[in-house]
Parts: structure tokens; C-alpha cells; sequence
């Protein structure tokens, strides 16, 4: 197959690199998830080769280890440990029917996207990381740093040419504001300093050596040498380099390409610019934390995308949770067994749906949310018979598109006369809603549904890219302020990710009441 895909790429899963682990979040998914045992099990005969340790030991054992305790154990640890999440991760999501269109890595991540789509083994994998590890130990990788500045790589630029420093580098390429700088410790002290002079923030990154700096040149051909000896194969799906800002190729030299990856920098903005560029919509980060996913929302802001995080504890929740739902609910996924599964092929295997539902979900669910919509025109709203039970719910293609708000009751008619217009509501008020009220009201509707503090939900705040509030619980909400104020049905044309602030949703809101008149609700809660 050719590894560079078609046009219509829709579903991206991006693999992280230095830092991308949390404990927390995988060990509640091993809970639920048997992808991730079975992963680690893998992973766990060739650290017991190479390090006479299982690695699953140390990451389930009674005693809690997240990425700081790896770190300063031992190197290996955290980055074995990092390499797993993402397989794990990648294996959940396979098993869910998500069949992505290209897969994509950040840093160490990229060896991570390249045995996902089978170009190595996964016990390979784990060997090429430990090697990776070894040779920068051998060439005195140890005494590096990397640092995060709150700068674009330009501005980076400039002020590494007043240190004059040949091993310091531009190491990555995150967003427009985060660039990440790579060299050695004494000399990164420097820069932080010049940059905190300059009004520059700078983090330290979780990571123990320098990645993507000319420090490591010299470690570069024994890893190459090490990682020609091993098996590769033909990838079964299209992987796109950040660091080559290209697909990789079937005739490409993996072990030649992954040495360059020592000294060449991740340009990870300039990758989700192009994979947007050719048709992505979906970036689903496979792997711990949920730093890639806010990358992307920040490099893409503005642009009706989806980013979503799998093994990462937001807002309490697992956000694997809430991405599986929003994948089900956009037909990337297939639904969950004893749910739409069993009520549609109770007899056929659960592989064998999810892999019916990759291919085909997206055209069911256009399919019925087509039928529904014409059905409601010709029944003048589909309003039930007074006595019956509702219909079932029918959940809309994507999570970016609302469910209709429910009809407000129709005044009956009287033969030959016409009919008369519907009486406010008990409590009811047309029009003249303040938007001070109306916002304060929607503040804390939102804060005691979602369990945040009010101050947070100021008018320009981002729920989904800040807030972490996913486009399915949007939907949950926005319905739930429709059915609270008595809101008419939303126009066919709605688009939830317009009304993605606080401020943007209280103005929809205001416009709706003061047009159709509003409803005084009770509480605010509900």
C-alpha cells in the first residue's frame, strides 16, 4: 500500500513523546480495559531481558509510580513506560472499531506511530527505546537539558544567537507561543536567565537527557547500526513525520531515519497544519496526559476540529471515557455492546460489529438523522400523542451538532377559527432579558453541572481547549439551558463549536429570548 493516504483524510491519532505518561489514568483504564495488560505483558519480557525488571510491576504495583518516580529511577523506565501508554492506548481504540486515516508521533512518540502501523514489533519497539536510551548514556547525554519557551521559534531563534552555543538548538516546534530549546544544563542556564530578562516564561521539561540537539550527533550512527539488525516491515497504515515533515515511504531505511531523529527537531505545529490542511478533523491523542491535544487545539483554534485525549484524568474523569463517547457519537466508533450493538446484530461478535461500524456508522447515523429530520417536517414537529411514552433519542451524526431542542406544547384548535396564540408559561416573561442575569444564570448552570468553581466561566474562556469540556457534554448542556428556558428547536444549520465561550453561548441564548420569549426557570440547576 502506498503510506501516503488518499485524499479525505479524516481521523489523525497522534502519539506523545517526552512527558506523555500518567500513571493515574492508565491504571483506571487497566480496570475496564484488557488491551493494556496484554500491552504491558508484551513490553515486560524484554525489560526482564534487558533489566532483569517487569516493567507492569512497577508501574501496578501497590505502590503508585507516576513519571517523576520513573525519572528518577531509571531512565528506561519512563521512557518504556511512555512507549507502552501509547500502544496501549492505540489498542483500546482499535478495539473500539476506530480505524484511523494516518498516524503521527512527537519525538519518541514516532517510534510509538511506526510499530502501531506494524513496522516493527512491539518487543522491537521497546528494544529501539532502551537502545535510544543507551547509546545517549554512552555519549554523555546525561548532562542536558531541555527547556520550554513561551516564544515562537523565531524569537527562539534570535535569542539563542546571543548565547553563540553550537550544541544549543531548537528542539521543537509546538504552537506559535511554545518552542522548545535543547542543550547542555550549564549552558541552558544562560538562556533561561536571558529569557527571564526578556519577560520570556520557561519551563523545565520531564525528560532525562536532551532530545533533538547537534549534542548527540556522535550517538547516532551506533544507534543506527543497532536498529538496521532488527526486523522491519511494511507498514499497514500511513505514518507522517513531524521531524521529516513527510509520510514515510516503503522504500525508506527506518533505522537511517529514526538516528536522524537525535539531531533534526520535531516541527509538531507545521505536521497538524498540514494534516489539517489535507482534510483532518479528528486528532486523537493516544497516550498519557493530554498534552497533544491542547497542541493541537491551540495550532488549530479557530478551525471546526476535534481534539481529544485518551489516558488522562480531566475534571476527575478519565478522558478515555468521554473520547470513546464522542467517537460512538460522530460514527468513529462503534457503539457499545448492550446499547444500539445488541439492539442491531445481537448475534454477531463484538470485533466483528466494530469493525462493520468503522467502515459503515458514519452512513447509518446520516442516514437516520436524514429520515428523523424529514420525519419531524411531515408530522409538523413529530410532537407524541398526548398519554404515549417519547420516542427514543437519536443521537446526532457529530458531537459538534446539537440534538433539537424539545417543542414547546401547541395550543389546540378550534374548528373553523383560527388559532390562538400560545399563553406564556406560569412565571414566563417575552423578551427584556438582561444579558448580566442571563450569564450569571448560565454561570452556574454550568459550574454545578460540571462541578467547577463559577469564577472560572468567564465570558471569553474556551470551554473545550481551556476548560476541557468535551463537545458531548456541550450538547448535554445546551439542551438542558434549551429545555430550562423553553427554547424553540435550533435551525438545521446549528454548529456547536460557533458557541464554543460562555460569552458566545449567553448571547445565542438572549437572541433566542428575546425573539421567542423565555421561560423564568425555578433554579438554575437541574
Amino acid at each position: 500500500m502506498s503510506s501516503n493516504p488518499s485524499p479525505g483524510v479524516k481521523t489523525a491519532f497522534l502519539f506523545p513523546g517526552q512527558g506523555g505518561f500518567d500513571g493515574e489514568a492508565l491504571r483506571r483504564a487497566k480496570e475496564r480495559h484488557p488491551q493494556i495488560g496484554r500491552v504491558f505483558e508484551r513490553l515486560d519480557t524484554v525489560t526482564e531481558e534487558l533489566y532483569g525488571s517487569r516493567l507492569s510491576e512497577v508501574l501496578f504495583g501497590e505502590r503508585k509510580a507516576d513519571l517523576r518516580d520513573l525519572l528518577d529511577n531509571d531512565p528506561w523506565a519512563s521512557q518504556v513506560a511512555i512507549y507502552g501508554a501509547g500502544l496501549a492506548a492505540y489498542e483500546i481504540l482499535a478495539a473500539q472499531g476506530v480505524a484511523p486515516d494516518v498516524l503521527a508521533g512527537h519525538s519518541l512518540g514516532e517510534i510509538t506511530a511506526l510499530v502501531a502501523a506494524g513496522a516493527f514489533s512491539v518487543e522491537d519497539g521497546v528494544r529501539i527505546v532502551a537502545q535510544r536510551v543507551a547509546v545517549i548514556e554512552r555519549h554523555g547525554g546525561v548532562d542536558g537539558r531541555m527547556v520550554a519557551l513561551a516564544a515562537s521559534a523565531e524569537r527562539t531563534r534570535k535569542l539563542l544567537e546571543l548565547v553563540d552555543e553550537p550544541l544549543l538548538a531548537v528542539a521543537t516546534e509546538n504552537h506559535d507561543e511554545q518552542t522548545v530549546v535543547s542543550g547542555p544544563a550549564g549552558i541552558l542556564d544562560r538562556v533561561v536567565a536571558i529569557a527571564g530578562q526578556l519577560d520570556v516564561g520557561a519551563i523545565e521539561i520531564d525528560t532525562p537527557f536532551p532530545f533533538h540537539t547537534p549534542a548527540l550527533a556522535p550517538a547516532a550512527p551506533e544507534f543506527a547500526a543497532y536498529v538496521t539488525k532488527l526486523d522491519q516491515r511494511p507498514l499497514n497504515r500511513p505514518v507522517y513525520s513531524p521531524i521529516l515533515q513527510r509520510y514515510y515511504e516503503p522504500g525508506d531505511a527506518l533505522a537511517e531515519l529514526l538516528a536522524e531523529h537525535f539531531t533534526r527537531p520535531v516541527r509538531f505545529a507545521s505536521a497538524v497544519r498540514h494534516l489539517r490542511e489535507t482534510g483532518a478533523e479528528v486528532f486523537v491523542e493516544a497516550g498519557g496526559r493530554a498534552a497533544l491535544s491542547k497542541l493541537v487545539a491551540k495550532v488549530t483554534d479557530g478551525s471546526a476540529v476535534r481534539s481529544l485525549p485518551t489516558l488522562a484524568v480531566t475534571g476527575g474523569r478519565l478522558a478515555l471515557d468521554r473520547t470513546l463517547d464522542a467517537l460512538r457519537e460522530a460514527g468513529l466508533a462503534a457503539p457499545e455492546r448492550g446499547g444500539l450493538a445488541e439492539l442491531l446484530a445481537p448475534s454477531v461478535p463484538a470485533d466483528v460489529f466494530a469493525a462493520y461500524w468503522s467502515e459503515h456508522g458514519h452512513m447509518v447515523l446520516e442516514l437516520v438523522r436524514t429520515e428523523l429530520d424529514a420525519f419531524r417536517r411531515s408530522t409538523g414537529g413529530g410532537g407524541a400523542e398526548p398519554g404515549s411514552r417519547p420516542a427514543a433519542a437519536v443521537e446526532p451524526e457529530s458531537a459538534a451538532e446539537a440534538a433539537p431542542a424539545p417543542e414547546t406544547p401547541e395550543t389546540p384548535e378550534t374548528p373553523g377559527t383560527p388559532a390562538a396564540p400560545a399563553a406564556p408559561a406560569a412565571g414566563s416573561r417575552p423578551g427584556g432579558y438582561g444579558r448580566d442575569q442571563l450569564f450569571g444564570e448560565l454561570r452556574t448552570l454550568y459550574a454545578e453541572a460540571l462541578e467547577y468553581p463559577e469564577d472560572v466561566f468567564e465570558d471569553e474562556v474556551q470551554l473545550e481547549a481551556e476548560l476541557g469540556v468535551d463537545s458531548v457534554k456541550q450538547v448535554e448542556l445546551l439542551s438542558r439551558v434549551s429545555s430550562r428556558y423553553g427554547l424553540p428547536p435550533r435551525e438545521s444549520g446549528f454548529r456547536l463549536a460557533t458557541y464554543n465561550t460562555m460569552g458566545k453561548i449567553t448571547d445565542f441564548v438572549l437572541q433566542q429570548l428575546n425573539d421567542h420569549g423565555a421561560h423564568t426557570p425555578a433554579s438554575a440547576t437541574g
